[in-house]
């Protein structure tokens, strides 16, 4: 298959491309983004694109790809809504339309979050934003389109761009294996993401919108 990644430099997004880069079945990796990832790799490939709003003159590029895994997030402490959505349901929909009119047949998994809002009602500014853009994003004709909802994630290998995420999983890394063994299908790590993601697009998954346990169950039958 051939893979496009976009936020391929944040935590997530470095999980899902080690994953990429190290399937078999995975020949080509695009990451698109406004910085490269600094990697070298046979399979990978990047576009450094800064109009992160607008693709019309890189369609020819994101053309002939079976999968894109869209893993970009920004935090919405001191952000007005209005900023969040323009990152959040604008940007995801610009790009999510673009991808649907020139691969219908590919899957597309939209990394959101725990806690989203599909009713579109709750108080919480970045719940419903969240939402909304996943209830948009399940309305496009993709060949499979699943939103990914985890909780905590433990980096393995990667590191947050946010300083304030650094400074919790640093806190959290000697508590982590206890956190394991007591929430063992909340917690993910980003390899699990990762193999979850691929084993979406292989062969499908139960439901549309995944939680931290949908996840992981995904993750393990991508390792059998």
């Amino acid at each position: 298959m051939n893979v496009l990644i976009f936020g391929a430099t944040g935590m997530v997004g470095q999980g899902a491309l080690r994953e990429c880069l190290a399937a078999s079945d995975v020949e080509k990796v695009l990451t698109v983004g406004r910085t490269p990832t600094g990697l070298q790799h046979p399979k990978l490939q990047e576009l450094v694109h800064a109009e992160m709003w607008d693709y019309s003159g890189v369609e020819l590029e994101l053309t002939g790809y079976d999968a894109c895994f869209f893993c970009i997030g920004v935090t919405s402490s001191g952000v007005a809504e209005q900023a969040y959505t323009h990152v959040t349901y604008d940007m995801t929909l610009a790009v999510a339309g673009t991808l649907a009119r020139l691969n219908p047949q590919m899957v597309f998994v939209y990394v959101s979050g725990v806690g989203a809002d599909s009713s579109e009602t709750s108080r919480v500014m970045w719940q419903r934003v969240r939402g909304k853009t996943e209830n948009a994003l399940l309305k496009l004709p993709f060949r499979g389109m699943y939103i990914f909802r985890p909780g905590m994630i433990e980096p393995v290998g990667v590191k947050s761009k946010t300083t304030a995420y650094r400074w919790f999983y640093n806190l959290a890394r000697p508590v982590m294996p206890l956190l394991r063994k007591m929430l063992p299908e909340q917690i993910l790590s980003t390899p699990q993401v990762g193999q979850a993601m691929l084993a979406a697009v292989r062969n499908g998954a139960q439901k549309r919108v995944l939680e931290s346990p949908d996840i992981n169950a995904l993750s393990r039958r991508a390792a059998k």
